[in-house]
């Protein structure tokens, strides 16, 4: 198995030359230069709904899908699918999530067993009765704990009942804290990396509260169930973006 170092020289290494790669802005208000494209199919993941070409990410977070894929494979768990990273230079999509623009995030299914492709995102959770329903079991807590434990990761969003059941399951695990509740994410977890070191025009988001968020703040989403209703089609995500990401935003692209 290749280290995490060793994997990103070699991803950085069939970078044309003049591509350098660099996250600019924030999550939600941002674009990218020398993106990766994800491969299709991988050790232990596959990619998902590819048509749409959201499948580029900064060499990092690229790196980071293969150490999970390899880890994944070794653990014997079913191949990760991975859905949306972002588009080849970033910037908002015309539908869909407001982040996943400077090529820091990425979508994971939680995958229903080792079943066969393709398959429509599963929902994880009886929104009716506010539980968790059949298809959230081992497999997928060993998956979020394996993505959870790179100290890359500066969060990984997951619905409010799903970081319970991985408190329950890891008690006072130090990673527990990276795992954020935040409803929309039921059918799958957002991993966020942190800023790359160099990446001096990526903006940080703020560090998750010290210890497991297992408490009070984990109490407080569970009671307030006002996230789970549904409000309507959201507008598309139009912020203001860096200057230097509108010549790489100018030439049409898949959204």
């Amino acid at each position: 198995m290749l280290k995490p170092i060793c994997l990103l020289a070699l991803i950085m290494s069939a970078l044309p030359f003049t591509a350098q790669a660099e996250a600019i802005g924030g999550y939600a208000a941002g674009c990218q230069t020398g993106a990766i494209a994800l491969p299709l199919t991988g050790l232990g993941f596959k990619v998902v709904r590819s048509e749409r070409q959201r499948y580029y990410g900064q060499p990092v977070l690229i790196d980071y899908l293969h150490t999970l894929g390899d880890k994944v494979q070794q653990a014997g768990l079913p191949p990760m699918l991975v859905a949306d990273l972002a588009r080849e230079h970033g910037g908002p999509f015309e539908y869909g999530h407001r982040s996943h623009q400077s090529g820091l995030d990425a979508d994971i299914w939680l995958r229903p067993g080792n079943t066969a492709l393709p398959i429509p995102e599963q929902d994880m959770v009886n929104h009716k009765h506010y539980v968790l329903n059949r298809h959230f079991g081992d497999d997928q807590r060993r998956l979020i704990a394996l993505a959870a434990q790179d100290e890359r990761v500066s969060r990984i969003f997951v619905h409010p009942l799903i970081k319970q059941a991985m408190c329950h399951a890891y008690g006072d695990a130090p990673w527990l804290g990276r795992l954020r509740p935040w409803f929309g994410h039921s059918g799958h977890f957002h991993v966020r990396l942190h800023c790359p070191a160099g990446h001096d025009s990526c903006q940080p988001q703020h560090k998750v509260p010290a210890g497991t968020g297992c408490g009070n703040e984990l109490a407080s989403w569970i009671n307030d169930k006002s996230g789970e209703l549904y409000k309507g089609p959201r507008k598309p995500w139009r912020p203001v973006l860096p200057a230097a990401c509108e010549p790489l935003l100018a030439r049409k692209e898949p959204q």
